[in-house]
């Protein structure tokens, strides 16, 4: 399962990526509000430092709007993913930019049947957002086995991006169900590193060894 950084904040992506966590990166207008930074001289650092996709969100709500705005952010890089809402528009705008070669993330997706539509229309990406769901007292991991299985039964080449994830728990569910991504903040894939019985059996490693006293270096 490749990962991608869902955040604008070029210290937290740069500190993944030299781990080699870093397969792109998505973003959206809160995310670049949240950075303070202009939008296309922040895309243009995150496809600079990343060699991956990069979605970069149109605002538009009209088909022609989101194209305009697509074609503008596709100049910015050549790693951009052109991100577009799932509403009727954004699958005219998302069959227009895929047809033109473009890299497309349908985000919003909430249902098996909007997924079906959008690689339909092309999607390089459908965006099933896994904690909104949750939020609403609906499985969302459901949702991406839902997709797995129509993407899988009629060889739709559409990358499942998991998305709207809030824990590592997430993380491992949608790796099992077959998710193609997982994007998530920064803190969320650095806590996949943490359990309790490490931290509890490296204490103990140290305290004996504390015991010998000895040194390696």
């Amino acid at each position: 399962m490749k990962f991608f950084v869902d955040t604008a904040e070029i210290d937290a992506i740069r500190e993944l990526h030299d781990l080699g966590m870093v397969d792109g990166v998505t973003t959206n207008p809160s995310l670049i509000m949240k950075s303070g930074r202009d939008i296309k001289e922040v895309t243009k650092e995150i496809c600079d430092l990343v060699d991956g996709p990069v979605s970069a969100e149109t605002v538009a709500t009209d088909a022609a709007g989101m194209i305009a705005e697509g074609r503008e952010l596709a100049k910015i890089a050549d790693n951009i993913a052109i991100k577009v809402p799932l509403t009727w528009d954004g699958l005219k705008a998302c069959k227009e930019l895929s047809g033109e070669g473009r890299m497309v993330n349908v985000t919003l997706c909430f249902s098996a049947n909007q997924a079906l539509l959008a690689a339909k229309a092309g999607a390089t990406f459908i965006s099933p957002f896994i904690g909104r769901l949750d939020d609403q007292n609906i499985d969302g991991m459901e949702l991406i086995q839902d997709i797995r299985t129509i993407y899988d039964n009629y060889g739709f080449e559409t990358q499942i991006l998991a998305a709207s994830i809030r824990s590592a728990n997430h993380m491992k569910e949608a790796a099992l169900i077959g998710a193609d991504v997982a994007t998530a903040p920064p803190n969320v894939i650095k806590a996949m590193a943490s359990h309790v019985l490490t931290d509890k059996g490296l204490d103990a490693f140290l305290k004996d060894w504390a015991k010998t006293g000895q040194k390696i270096v």
